[in-house]
């Protein structure tokens, strides 16, 4: 005989996934978006990086998590890893 499942524990996993559903969506939302950045740039013959605006958004996303309270060091993390493969993304661009 199994056990029942528990529905307060299966009612958090629901909105955890429903969560995540929403994060892919706002993620590739996000990169098409920069995907058609990185079109502009490359058409422009501007850099692929902007060091001062990616400084100025990572101080920015710390000030909302700490608003937020997520952890700052998690948050500057997470968007690295964002602006990092965007970056990528548009040296693919000047490339193509």
């Amino acid at each position: 005989m199994t056990d029942a499942p528990d529905p307060v524990l299966a009612a958090y996993r629901k909105s955890i996934d429903n969560f995540d559903a929403a994060l892919i969506h706002i993620l590739a939302e996000r990169f098409r978006i920069t995907q058609a950045v990185g079109e502009y740039k490359a058409h422009a013959q501007l850099p692929p990086a902007d060091p001062a605006r990616e400084a100025a958004q990572i101080q920015r996303l710390r000030t909302l998590a700490e608003e937020a309270q997520l952890d700052p060091e998690f948050s500057e993390k997470f968007i690295r890893f964002v602006i990092d493969e965007v970056i990528r993304h548009h040296e693919q661009a000047r490339e193509a």
